[in-house]
């Protein structure tokens, strides 16, 4: 079986070249300087992109985004106890900082719809994603059928509500079964359930 040119960048991305004169390392450089959300004219990850429901039409747009990486900042507690009690370092997020940066996009372009995001590339400092964000009242987009199911009003703010596949991994739809009881609809929903 012939492989396709996706195939071909796809295996590009999975053993890229990690030297420091590197298109990869050059751009790092470059993205550190820039905004924490920059509108992009095409994907860097065709292959993945394509994958995840962009297309090359109007109404989609790209953004990169930039989260910074590590643990969460604490301010140091000034009372009286012991260091190991004060809990400020090797404290995590709930969420993944591919959740996060496709929450913060969002609110950042408020008149559009995450579809979904991708990793691009980290170095000692931040993360960075490509999220895919749709314009629900285009009319290329309302006029295509596999894409106007985002125009309903149930999709709105569709990330902020966990509804992404990174917000539905973090909410452990991923598994389904033995151990996954608690889960769904939600967990705070199945709380309430017994009441």
């Amino acid at each position: 079986m012939t492989k396709s040119m996706y195939d071909y960048v796809g295996d590009q991305w999975r053993k890229p070249d990690l030297s420091y004169l590197s298109p990869k390392q050059q751009r790092m450089i470059q993205w550190r300087r820039e905004e924490n959300f920059t509108r992009v004219e095409k994907p860097l990850r065709v292959d993945r992109a394509r994958s995840l429901g962009y297309k090359a039409k109007p109404g989609y747009i790209i953004v990169r985004a930039k989260v910074r990486k590590g643990n969460l900042r604490k301010p140091t507690i000034k009372g009286g106890r012991k260091p190991s009690a004060k809990g400020i370092r090797k404290i995590s997020a709930g969420k993944s900082t591919k959740r996060i940066a496709e929450e913060r996009t969002s609110k950042h372009f408020p008149n559009l719809e995450v579809l979904n995001s991708y990793w691009i590339g980290n170095d000692g400092k931040n993360h960075y994603y490509e999220v895919i964000l749709v314009d629900p009242v285009h009319p290329c987009i309302m006029k295509d059928p596999k894409i106007n199911w985002i125009t309903d009003t149930s999709h709105k703010r569709r990330v902020l509500r966990g509804k992404t596949s990174a917000g539905k991994k973090g909410r452990g739809l991923r598994h389904k079964g033995i151990g996954a009881e608690k889960v769904r609809p939600s967990i705070r929903a199945n709380q309430n359930r017994g009441k």
